[in-house]
């Protein structure tokens, strides 16, 4: 969600130097990002706090903006030294250390969490609108995930179909049965022998990859042994003809590679597709009804019912869409 911001940082300030402090695991997702002149980690552990003070006051940033609101980057762009910090709302930490806030007014009116995080760049003179997120991969890298599905018997020529069961429990989701359900209606109807099934959630169970393999040892592929880093699962997305995902990362991932989505959304505000959709434009989102969580999500939807709110045939129905531009692309 902050890649829009960075890149209308950069039309707004052509000459800026610009980077970005993340964890080690997401630097991945800035790889190669033109927009940026460098990034830098943090790995949170107690003993790195001053050495990532000392590199932030090395760079003598004018500029900080904190769209993760954690206390302790709050406390390692204050000790940098850096004079114009932008936080999100009136934390403690933000009261103590001077910062300057943009509001979510309790997220309402609601809108679209990268123009949420797009406020931070616009408080310091970005006024971009533009909040398509973007993933930058190389020529060498497509290639990489290119060669590990042939090695997989995924040729070129394939229509890959990707389905991602997991989610790590950052969003509501199907279980693995109704997503073996998917997969066995997706092989029935697309009968086609070059169509594929790639599957690349690392959480997926030895169960249901069992299930899975017997309905098909050629046409559906697990390519999680393959996936060892958040770099690797990218270029593995970045081949998709179509990815089929809950509302988590690798969907988010897809959209900002450009690639064919169906995601699936509960109905809840900080859930929705209205707050988390895909934004690419040659995707769709699938949201549960609000009359179905009317009806059997709790009356605070803490408790949600997502499994039966969005079902295989509107899935199926996206996906003939889909399917149908591919094979014109490789008949052509």
């Amino acid at each position: 969600m902050i890649t829009p911001m960075i890149r209308e940082l950069r039309k707004a300030h052509p000459d800026a130097f610009i980077a970005t402090l993340t964890q080690p695991y997401t630097k991945d997702v800035l790889l190669n990002n033109p927009r940026l002149d460098l990034t830098l980690t943090d790995d949170l552990q107690k003993d790195t706090f001053w050495e990532t003070v000392h590199e932030l006051r090395r760079h003598r940033f004018t500029d900080g903006l904190l769209v993760m609101p954690t206390e302790r980057a709050a406390y390692e762009m204050f000790f940098a030294g850096i004079p114009n910090r932008v936080g999100v709302g009136r934390r403690l930490y933000e009261v103590i250390t001077f910062m300057k806030s943009v509001s979510r007014h309790d997220y309402t009116p609601l809108r679209h969490e990268a123009d949420f995080c797009m406020d931070l760049a616009r408080k310091i003179g970005a006024p971009g609108e533009d909040i398509a997120p973007e993933i930058f991969l190389t020529d060498e890298e497509r290639e990489d995930a290119a060669s590990l599905l042939r090695r997989r018997s995924v040729s070129d020529d394939d229509i890959v179909v990707m389905v991602h069961p997991g989610t790590r429990g950052s969003a509501p989701n199907w279980s693995e049965e109704k997503y073996y359900k998917l997969i066995s209606r997706i092989l029935g109807e697309f009968q086609q022998p070059n169509l594929k099934i790639v599957l690349t959630a690392r959480e997926m169970s030895r169960e249901f990859l069992t299930k899975v393999a017997v309905l098909s040892s050629e046409r559906v592929v697990n390519a999680t042994p393959d996936i060892a880093t958040l770099r690797d699962l990218i270029k593995v997305i970045g081949r998709a003809d179509v990815f089929i995902c809950s509302s988590t990362g690798p969907a988010h991932i897809a959209d900002a590679l450009n690639v064919r989505c169906i995601a699936l959304h509960c109905h809840r505000a900080m859930s929705c597709a209205r707050h988390w959709g895909i934004l690419n434009g040659r995707s769709i989102n699938l949201e549960v009804s609000a009359e179905y969580c009317r009806t059997h999500c709790s009356a605070d939807q803490n408790t949600c019912v997502f499994e039966d709110g969005i079902s295989i045939d509107q899935v199926i129905g996206g996906l003939r869409i889909f399917v149908n531009r591919a094979i014109v692309r490789v008949t052509i």
